[in-house]
């Protein structure tokens, strides 16, 4: 954002089923630029409660550092989905980064670490085809279970993983290569 000084500005947030708003109203003399980061944020379903914070952390870094974005939020099944959303998300030309996450836990009939590692190759290649940034979120515990100490702890690792996504999202489109 560039601007002259005796800015005097409102914060407005709106919220819908699929996106996230924030926008600065100016007022007074002031000449400003400001440029929204469109984003989307992918969502694997499978343990959805936990995985939602990482939702709750990425949208309030970026309110704590007062930044316009629209946030178009989208839910898959499960992690092994996420990829190809990424892609067709990408293939529009419509966002400046994908965010996707996930809880990736060993379910006893397959091996996790397999899934998860085809995930992650998937949304790599996804960034390096489309050229647009995608961040990961994706969490593969060796030893997870369903109790509350192990849910309370995921849940507020996701909200910190959730506000350095956002923090990787912002470093990365400020990043001047010229």
């Amino acid at each position: 954002m560039t601007g002259f000084a005796s800015v005097d500005y409102k914060r407005n947030i709106w919220y819908t089923n699929t996106l996230f708003y924030e926008q600065e109203q100016i007022t007074g003399d002031a000449e400003i630029t400001m440029n929204t980061i469109k984003i989307a944020f992918i969502k694997a379903g499978w343990h959805k409660e936990i995985v939602h914070n990482a939702l709750v952390g990425f949208e309030k870094e970026l309110a704590d550092q007062s930044i316009a974005a629209e946030l178009k939020v989208l839910e898959v099944p499960g992690a092994f989905e996420m990829p190809l959303l990424a892609k067709r998300l990408a293939e529009t030309g419509k966002y400046d980064a994908i965010v996707c996450a996930a809880l990736v836990v060993d379910g006893g009939i397959y091996r996790h670490d397999f899934v998860a590692a085809a995930v992650v190759d998937g949304l790599m290649n996804v960034q390096l085809t489309t050229n647009v940034p995608v961040f990961s979120v994706s969490l593969t515990p060796h030893n997870f279970q369903p109790v509350d100490v192990i849910e309370n702890f995921y849940t507020e690792h996701f909200i910190k993983k959730g506000k350095e996504a956002a923090r990787a999202v912002l470093a990365i489109h400020n990043l001047s290569i010229d």
